[in-house]
């Protein structure tokens, strides 16, 4: 009875993941307006994806510095920062996540490139974009997730998303932890967050 339970459950999970990343598909397609023609056109090379991933996620650490008092210097000190300047989340009852980023060093010298995967089940309307920004402040934070061949937050790892206090900046505990994660959007920070099942792999090229 048990093993007919699991297998039922594990069916179910199978399912929902799997609608989340053809529903995520869809919508992203539906918000595409570029011809068939155009398309081949519009394909970067690997070069210039990057070179644009690095762009807008010098834009996003610029709006992070401005939105959290403290952060630039964490980020100064950080052994790794993991930018993906726009995540996708999509869906209603099933959704998904999906979004393309770079890991850099302190200093700002890119060390590789990531995307960013997760499948949920519960109600969510819409789609939205954030920035996530994830920052590995020592060497055995950073050398775990680039030695694995897939990392999912919660899992491999905790990462304290940061809260801000009331002057303003970044909360004295937070920033003490090995991996401290940032949720922003336009408007700010997210407040209440998570970002535990989120998967990280990195690309191929």
């Amino acid at each position: 009875m048990k093993k007919n339970l699991i297998s039922r459950q594990t069916l179910v999970t199978r399912a929902a993941a799997l609608a989340a990343v053809a529903l995520l598909g869809t919508q992203i397609a539906a918000c595409t307006t570029t011809s068939p023609n155009a398309q081949g056109s519009d394909v970067m090379s690997s070069t210039n994806k990057h070179a644009t991933t690095n762009s807008q996620a010098d834009s996003v650490l610029s709006r992070l510095y401005t939105t959290a008092n403290g952060s630039r210097d964490l980020v100064a000190r950080a052994k790794g920062v993991l930018v993906f300047p726009s995540v996708l989340n999509a869906g209603f009852v099933v959704g998904g996540q999906y979004g393309e980023g770079v890991l850099r060093t302190g200093g700002g010298r890119p060390l590789g490139y990531y995307n960013i995967a997760s499948a949920s089940v519960g109600f969510q309307a819409g789609a939205q974009s954030r920035a996530l920004i994830i920052l590995f402040m020592t060497d055995e934070a950073l050398q775990k997730f680039q030695n694995s061949q897939g990392w999912t937050a919660g899992v491999d790892a905790t990462v304290a998303l940061a809260k801000i206090g009331a002057n303003g900046a970044v909360d004295t505990n937070t920033a003490q932890q090995p991996i401290i994660g940032f949720n922003l959007t336009n408007a700010g920070l997210m407040a209440g967050a998570s970002i535990e099942g989120t998967k990280i792999t990195k690309q191929n090229n």
